[in-house]
Parts: C-alpha cells; structure tokens; sequence
C-alpha cells in the first residue's frame, strides 16, 4: 500500500511540473485607439505642447517653471504646501521630466511631470489651484524561472542566459550568510523563480526580488522562500523548507559579490621578505578595487574609527559582549565613533593605507577578546519562523518548492525560460 501512494504521490508531482500556466489577462477595459495613441501620464499630450528634458547641472525646480513663465506664488506654493508629494529640493540630475504648456501663444507650463524612476513619476498640475499627486504607468509582470551549473563563477553563469544581473546581486544577498560566494566550486548548481517587470508590454523596467530559490553548494542543497514573517516591520527575509532562517547574525564577508578572497587567516604564515620567519596574519584579506564600499557584516556600535601604523585607516566595531570586527587599510572611512551602524551598512571604502601591497580590505573578528578565523566560527542564526506562522508558511512555499524541483538545470547559454503567467498593475 505505501509503494500505491509512494507511485501515486510522484505521478502528481510529475503532472504538475507538466502543467501549463494559464495566461491572466487584465480586465480594466481599453479605451479607444484614438486616445491610447496620443495618452501618456494620465494626459491626452495633443492638448499640448510637449517639452521632454532631463534635469541637468544647476537646475532647481523654481528656475525650470520661471523659464516656462510659472508665476513666483505658485512656485512657492508648491515648494512649501507638497513637500510630502514632491520636494522641490530633491530633485536629481539626470532625471527625465516632461512639461506640458499650453497650445496658445503664451506657452505657459500647465504640468511638470516628474519620473522618479522607470515606473514611478510625479504629477504637478499647474492649471487653476494647484496640486500635485504620484502615480505610476501601467506595468506588466512576466514570471520567469532560470536555472545553471556554475563553470566558472555565478555571475557568468547568469549572465551567459541573459538574465538581468541583479539577480546575481539578488542571489548573493539571500545565501549572504550561508554560503561563501568567494569559494564557490565548479559543478555548483542554482534554480530560481522571478518576476520581471515591462512598461506597455515591452519596455523591459528590471527585476522584481527573487521569490524562491535553490542553491546546491558543494553537494548541500539550500532551499530559500521570501515570507514576511513580521508584518509590523513589514520585512520581507528568506527561509528555509523547515521554516529556519537563513539569515545569520554576521555576513560571510565585508564587501558585496564578486571580489576575491586573497589571504586567509594563518597563525603560522612565513614571508619570502621577512627571511620565512612565522608572521601570523590574523585577518581575512579581500582583494577589490579601490573605492569599493565597505560593509558592517552585522550590527554594533563603532568603537574605534581612525588611522593607525600599519592598519592605516580603519574601523572597529562592538557588536555585543561577545563579539567584534575590525576593516584595516581603508581609503576613507564613513563613520564615526559612538556611531550604530546596521549589517550591510557602508562604513568606509577599499584603499592601501598602512602596510599593504595592494588594495584590500583586512578583515578581523574578535570572539571573547580573542582574534579567531571568521570562516571557521559556527555564527549564531537569526530567529525562525514563529509557530503561529508555520501553517501559513508551509501552505505558501509547497506549490513553490514543487516548481522549483521541477525546474530542469540548464546547459551554458540557454535562455531564460518564460512563464505563461503575466499580471497587469
């Protein structure tokens, strides 16, 4: 009887990684072609003459409508009475931004759009009183799944499908604490299920953060689900099948993805220049470029931030009483003593201050007062998923889990595979 429901359970499975997804259409009504054609923000732009620019060096809000002959006291009312909807002080060179005028002589500005992004923009109505509100264009979200076998190195194995490379960005974070992106070894293998997103359906506009994942890591497979187990703080981290969190207190390293790991820790390290005499080297180097943003790899306070002998300029930082790190041979640093920094926060950047052949970071951590090797230290993990939630967080991630074994590992250079489902905003 259990071989029948052992046979029975793997038919389903195989069935359902068999199925097609069902194409969802949206159901707001079109509106005629007329009106599609000449519509853009909200606005039917035959109604007027239309300026498409960017914000460039020196330009400030006031002088862009003054230039358009905006009148002083609508300026001023929109730069006091709307900061919460758009403040004036904030805009950024290089922005796109439309401007509306009228169609008659005078050619007085009547809006001023503003886009934030690719997707989001900001509308000044200039016409009678004035108000202003944010908005955003119509977007169309494909779901997409991708899979490789690591050759050479992670970033190379998406890139070679074409896939948008935040995902590596993305994929780094998410096994951030659990795998060391610097060792990865060839034959190692990932799937992942995404969204992207598209501006009038083909408009491509970037990469929604990855909703599940599979990582095998020297033969160890690491499942990875977003789940928003703290609705207060409405934040979003990545667990595991068992609902354990993969989100340790400290980061594996203190630099993003993609730099390499160029001396480890070593007690009994002999130097060619030194004759071979023993000259412990207590710190983990990572080889980057200078300038290359330095992170706190989990909470605490700066204790030390200065320039000193051979570590140059660095930063110490207390996390609790058990633990603390320190970042040798900075270019610069950006913080200060008696600052609280969080995990992932900038503290300084790459540079060869002090005694250094070359650009690096030199990575120490103290446990108990004792100088140990990061890489070797079991880290205490972040807290599990509450058990109030594990119903719900199992329900959410089985159809997930199921795709995702389902997902077939790709040879080098496939494309990414597109689901059939979209969802239109």
């Amino acid at each position: 009887m259990q071989k029948f429901f052992g046979a029975l359970l793997a038919l389903l499975i195989l069935v359902s990684c068999k199925e097609e997804k069902v194409l969802v259409q949206d159901t707001a009504p079109e509106e005629p072609l007329e009106k599609a054609v000449v519509k853009q923000f909200g606005f039917n732009l035959e109604k007027f003459n239309v300026v498409h620019d960017t914000v460039r060096n020196g330009d400030s809000f006031g002088e862009l409508m003054l230039k358009n002959k905006v009148d002083y006291p609508k300026i001023y009312n929109i730069s006091e009475n709307f900061k919460d909807t758009f403040d004036v002080r904030k805009i950024m060179v290089g922005k796109p931004y439309v401007i509306l005028k009228s169609k008659d002589t005078s050619e007085v500005a009547e809006v001023f759009i503003y886009q934030n992004d690719r997707i989001n923009y900001t509308v000044v109505d200039l016409r009678d009183s004035v108000r202003a509100y944010k908005s955003k264009k119509k977007v169309k979200y494909v779901e997409r799944e991708a899979s490789g076998i690591i050759e050479t190195s992670l970033s190379e194995a998406i890139l070679d499908q074409g896939i948008d490379y935040n995902i590596t960005l993305n994929l780094s974070e998410i096994y951030a604490w659990s795998i060391d992106f610097f060792r990865l070894e060839k034959g190692d293998k990932f799937k992942v299920i995404y969204k992207e997103r598209y501006i009038n359906d083909s408009i491509y506009a970037g990469a929604e953060p990855i909703e599940a994942a599979f990582f095998e890591h020297k033969g160890k497979p690491i499942y990875a689900f977003a789940y928003e187990a703290d609705s207060l703080k409405q934040m979003t981290d990545y667990f595991d099948e068992e609902a354990n969190n993969l989100r340790s207190t400290f980061l594996k390293a203190p630099i993003k993805f993609g730099y390499r790991l160029s001396s480890r820790y070593n007690l009994k390290r002999r130097i060619a220049y030194y004759g071979y005499k023993v000259r412990p080297h207590k710190g983990t180097d990572y080889a980057a470029p200078i300038g290359t943003p330095i992170i706190a790899t989990a909470d605490g306070t700066v204790t030390e931030s200065r320039r000193r002998g051979g570590n140059g300029k660095y930063v110490k930082i207390r996390h609790n009483g058990t633990y603390s790190t320190q970042y040798l041979h900075m270019r610069k640093q950006k913080v200060k003593k008696g600052e609280f920094v969080r995990q992932g926060d900038v503290i300084g950047w790459v540079g060869m201050t002090g005694n250094t052949g070359g650009p690096h970071v030199c990575y120490r951590f103290w446990k108990n007062g004792r100088q140990v090797d990061p890489l070797r230290e079991k880290l205490p993990a972040a807290e599990p998923i509450a058990d109030s939630l594990r119903t719900d967080y199992i329900a959410t991630i089985t159809p997930l889990k199921t795709q995702l074994d389902c997902i077939e590992f790709m040879a080098p250079n496939p494309e990414p595979k597109e689901n059939l489902i979209t969802l239109n905003k």
